[in-house]
């Protein structure tokens, strides 16, 4: 069936969401279009996201000031940390388990050359220039990836020069998981880093 053109147009602008496949796209379209207030809010709020959100000074985590609050906390920085994360969503995550209480980075992505993603698209310098100045440990909380692994290499490489101690969030198995449906890397990763009990 075709749809009129700005109900497919709708439709296709829905799809560029994470996760949101043609079906799961029609079933908002035509929610939609029955609910004129929410559509509404929605773009309202879509709208004003775009026009006040933008990246940190410092961290490039989400803002709608020139620095994030974690980065205007003196008790964040008191500490000497940075967690590097590849995602905005990280950090809130991070923040949810209530462990760490130090200051972030955000790379907004992973270093891949294949796709043209290196070190100055990362916004690399601005960390760099962060590291000279009161950082004693650097917390590299990128994933398991080859992008992430090569990400967590290359930053661990650049504190050296610096003499920070670099960490890497521990690996492993997940709280609940069954040890058969691991695959043999995450597996790996679990039994490198074991603890004595």
């Amino acid at each position: 069936m075709k749809f009129a053109p700005s109900l497919q147009q709708l439709i296709d602008a829905l799809r560029v969401l994470p996760g949101v496949g043609p079906k799961s796209a029609q079933r908002m379209a035509f929610t939609l279009l029955e609910d004129n207030h929410g559509a509404s809010q929605l773009a309202q709020s879509i709208k004003q996201a775009q026009q006040t959100i933008q990246s940190c000074q410092t961290c490039q985590n989400y803002t709608q000031s020139a620095q994030c609050d974690i980065c205007t906390d003196q008790t964040r920085s008191a500490n000497g940390q940075i967690c590097v994360v590849a995602q905005p969503q990280d950090v809130l995550s991070i923040e949810q388990t209530g462990h760490y209480h130090g200051r972030y980075f955000v790379l907004k992505g992973l270093l891949s050359p294949i796709d043209g993603i290196g070190p100055e698209e990362l916004g690399l310098d601005k960390l760099q220039s962060q590291l000279q100045h009161g950082i004693n440990e650097l917390i590299l909380a990128t994933s398991p990836s080859v992008e992430g692994e090569a990400t967590a290499f290359y930053l661990s490489e650049m504190a050296k020069q610096y003499n920070i101690t670099v960490t890497r969030l521990a690996q492993g198995l997940p709280a609940g998981g069954e040890l058969s449906a691991l695959d043999s890397r995450t597996l790996g990763h679990a039994f490198s880093g074991r603890k004595q009990l």
